[in-house]
């Protein structure tokens, strides 16, 4: 994965070169975007850190960026920064998980606390990410037999209730039961619930 890095899209170039002055002296790596279209053509797939976009450009707008964005799964939080912002679309773009919106100019110590925020969200979810590919792997290397006791294991059922189940004898069950915890690195059957969660295995409760 690439360093973390703000992502300018404003399609105001002294801004974006005033932005990036002031960003780049207080340490952070910047890459500026004169257009929506711009940043999607060049960001890598395995872009990181935050956006910094404006609303009204010309081609796609901030909020339709936010909506692709969205769709295609990215985790890169947005914070909004535009000086034809109203009430109503600040309201659209937090409700869409924008991390903030702010209106131009803003002061500096404002900008700079929202976009640790951001990136401060965008560690938590890359983290989150790394987690369930690590389960997805893990639950990959069960064998056929493996997956279907931990399914019923999840759903709450005995050894010997599982033995009935697969036409198994409950000590068949127990040693498969013991390789899906080490395979999956379950300490408990807790965590094997919590497990199946993470992997669409188990629906939540309603």
């Amino acid at each position: 994965m690439s360093a973390a890095q703000i992502h300018i899209v404003d399609d105001d170039q002294a801004l974006r070169t005033a932005l990036t002055r002031l960003l780049s002296a207080h340490g952070y790596q910047v890459v500026a975007y004169e257009s929506a279209s711009a940043f999607l053509e060049r960001v890598p797939d395995d872009a990181a850190g935050c956006i910094l976009l404006d609303v009204d450009m010309p081609g796609l707008t901030g909020l339709q960026l936010q909506e692709h964005l969205a769709r295609t799964g990215s985790i890169l939080p947005i914070v909004f920064l535009t000086g034809n912002g109203n009430i109503a679309m600040s309201v659209k773009a937090i409700k869409a998980g924008a991390e903030d919106f702010l209106a131009k100019p803003v002061a500096s110590e404002d900008l700079l606390a929202a976009l640790e925020r951001a990136l401060a969200r965008y560690r938590e979810a890359a983290a989150s990410n790394h987690h369930l590919l690590e389960l997805q792997r893990r639950f990959g290397t069960l064998s056929g037999r493996e997956r279907e006791v931990f399914e019923l294991v999840i759903q709450g059922l005995l050894n010997k209730q599982i033995a009935f189940e697969l036409g198994n004898t409950e000590r068949t069950v127990k040693a498969q039961r013991q390789a899906v915890m080490e395979k999956l690195g379950a300490r408990s059957v807790a965590e094997l619930v919590q497990m199946g969660m993470q992997l669409g295995v188990l629906k939540k409760a309603a």
